[in-house]
């Protein structure tokens, strides 16, 4: 087990941003990675839709072959489902494979991913190229004009976390919200520096294969010629707060065309976005933080009420570090730390090891008991309190409670104050502060040939960012800012926003974003990761003891109801597809429960899983999402 490094350094360097070198693209962070291991500041079957033959014979252009496997051909120890019926979508498909797997929440990027990889292209590669589609297509998740994480494992055993979230502009202050928060979710103001291509062209520069601009190109072509909407687009797009799109002059070009709003199957381009994909392409991370896109976006932004300077993109820096360590049912984990929420997934793992889950009364006849499915949500209510002192560490030292986090001592104390037979009220917990709620995002998940392994998460916050679209470059800026904490505002639980997250210029918000990757025996086995803003580290959570503790099938482990707990407010949320056997044993234990509609998933998972040679990947229905292998 490798040690954990808990200090980091605050930016020393810049990431040299240019046109990219084809030849010699590896060389120039390998050395310092090498030189020093410490932290580097561098820069989802039935009936086929339109959608589904268009996805189809994109793979077949490619000569991609995929194969989907049924429900029922996946079996575990236990495949007894708890929940009454299917999710949202249409089908819950286990895609198999021997080379290589992409999971996305959107099939057509899983199989630009999984071409990537068959044309000599390896994990980072693939994960490039599926997240330049993803912000392209399933805009209301994640773009260029976001942020996020990536988590990455070399076949050497090596592994490194790029932190590419975005920071708060120069002349930020933490006031600047103060008795107006609508501002910071919606126009100028709420634009924090995006960081997306930045983390992407070092990702690139460190371990890539490609040529760079080979990444861009199916990207490019999507949204050039055109590609059939998607259904969780369209069904986004419908929500009240977006009907103003028919009728705005940049929004309506690529949504509502025709004065309403494009249907699923049906048609829609991006032709601003193709160009300036292209010019990134071309010319590296450097047009888009110090070239003539970052003149549009900041002259836009500013336009907007926001305060986003070019200096505040040329500035921009991407964290090159190691990730965060913990062990569980035999296996190493690997994921992000601070500002992600790495050290606290790693906390809930510690507290759940010990457990005894046989223990209790079996709930419809398999593993699953009631006292099993109390002490997970028991769990994931002191991950929540212990993340109240998180955030961004390049502005404070936060070391010693991250130890504290990550330490099977913390764990013990922990597991012995939680009770056989009842919950608590949030106070028994020791949470010390409040902490915002963040929002939407994106996952993708791949292993390649060679067992390298990469989980990227990525967003812009909100459905559709700040919702404004630059309308000469198509790129749509996030709304991060929100994703910070302001001071003066009491919640109802009589505790204060967390200092820790107060804006300063530069500075970087907590994130609940965990890219995490499971390691047996020298191989990696799985890499998972999830969307759904704060409910995105208990999704994960819940995932892993579904399948190493309960021993359901991974499919399963994703695909059944998911259990939530952020201890304020003190209710546990579940899936409403969740069997009423279930709901009524969590509340003999006093659990206040509350069902979210399959129509609101809270949460998605993808996930790429080895077994014996074999690849599966599965993309969660709950975003009508299938991913890709061959």
């Amino acid at each position: 087990m490798k040690s954990n490094s808990f200090a980091r350094k605050k930016n020393d360097e810049s990431i040299v941003f240019g046109k990219p070198n084809e030849t010699s693209k590896s060389q120039s962070f390998s050395s310092k990675i090498s030189k020093n291991n410490e932290t580097n500041s561098i820069e989802r079957s039935s009936r086929p839709s339109l959608l589904v033959i268009f996805t189809v014979l994109l793979a077949a252009i490619f000569s991609l072959k995929i194969w989907p496997v049924r429900f029922d051909d996946f079996h575990s120890v236990s495949e007894i489902p708890f929940h009454k019926y299917k999710n949202k979508g249409d089908h819950q498909t286990v895609i198999e494979g021997r080379n290589g797997a992409v999971a996305t929440e959107e099939h057509t990027c899983s199989v630009v991913g999984t071409n990537i990889l068959k044309a000599g292209g390896n994990a980072v590669d693939a994960a490039i190229a599926s997240g330049i589609c993803i912000g392209a297509v399933n805009s209301f998740s994640s773009g260029i004009g976001g942020g996020g994480f990536m988590l990455i494992r070399h076949p050497n055993g090596t592994a490194h976390s790029l932190n590419f979230r975005e920071t708060a502009p120069s002349g930020s202050h933490k006031d600047m919200f103060h008795g107006n928060p609508e501002v910071s979710q919606v126009g100028g103001l709420s634009v924090a520096v995006p960081g997306e291509v930045a983390g992407y062209e070092v990702a690139w520069k460190l371990y890539g294969k490609l040529p760079w601009a080979k990444l861009f190109e199916p990207t490019i072509n999507l949204m050039r010629y055109g590609m059939p909407m998607p259904k969780e687009l369209a069904s986004r797009l419908r929500r009240p707060e977006f009907d103003y799109f028919k009728t705005h002059p940049t929004w309506s070009k690529v949504y509502a065309p025709n004065g309403r709003l494009l249907k699923a199957d049906e048609k829609f381009y991006r032709p601003t976005l193709a160009a300036t994909l292209e010019e990134i392409s071309k010319y590296g991370a450097e047009v888009f933080y110090k070239g003539s896109i970052a003149k549009r976006l900041v002259d836009f932004v500013q336009k907007e009420g926001g305060i986003l300077t070019m200096e505040d993109m040329a500035n921009f820096s991407v964290i090159v570090e190691n990730p965060v360590y913990g062990s569980f049912e035999g296996r190493e984990v690997i994921t992000c730390g601070a500002p992600c929420s790495g050290e606290v997934l790693i906390l809930g793992l510690n507290i759940l090891s010990e457990f005894d889950f046989a223990r209790g009364s079996s709930i419809l006849g398999c593993e699953i008991t009631d006292l099993g499915l109390h002490q997970l949500i028991e769990t994931m209510k002191w991950m929540s309190a212990g993340r109240t002192l998180l955030g961004d560490p390049t502005f404070f030292d936060n070391s010693e409670h991250v130890a504290q986090l990550l330490s099977k001592k913390h764990a013990d104390d922990i597991r012995a104050n939680i009770s056989l037979d009842h919950t608590y009220d949030f106070i028994h917990y020791h949470a010390e502060y409040d902490f915002p709620q963040d929002h939407g995002t994106t996952h993708l998940s791949v292993i390649d040939k060679d067992n390298m392994a990469v989980g990227l998460t990525a967003s812009i916050n909100l459905l559709f960012g700040a919702q404004i679209m630059e309308p000469k470059t198509g790129v749509i800026l996030n709304d991060h800012m929100d994703d910070f904490a302001s001071p003066g505002i009491i919640n109802a639980f009589g505790l204060s926003p967390s200092p820790y997250n107060f804006i300063q210029p530069g500075k970087r918000p907590q994130s609940s974003a965990v890219p995490t990757i499971l390691v047996n025996n020298g191989t990696v086995e799985m890499v998972l990761g999830g969307s759904g803003g704060s409910r995105i580290v208990t999704a994960v959570l819940d995932t892993i003891i579904k399948k190493y503790k309960w021993n359901k099938s991974l499919l399963d482990s994703i695909e059944s109801p998911r259990f939530h707990h952020q201890l304020m407010p003190n209710i546990a949320y579940i899936d409403e597809t969740v069997e009423d056997e279930v709901r009524l044993a969590l509340e003999k234990f006093g659990h206040v429960i509350d069902l979210i509609p399959v129509q609101s998933p809270f949460s998605e998972i993808q996930a790429v899983f080895r077994s014996n040679n074999t690849l599966y990947a599965i993309s969660d229905s709950r975003k009508q999402a299938v991913a890709a292998a061959y």
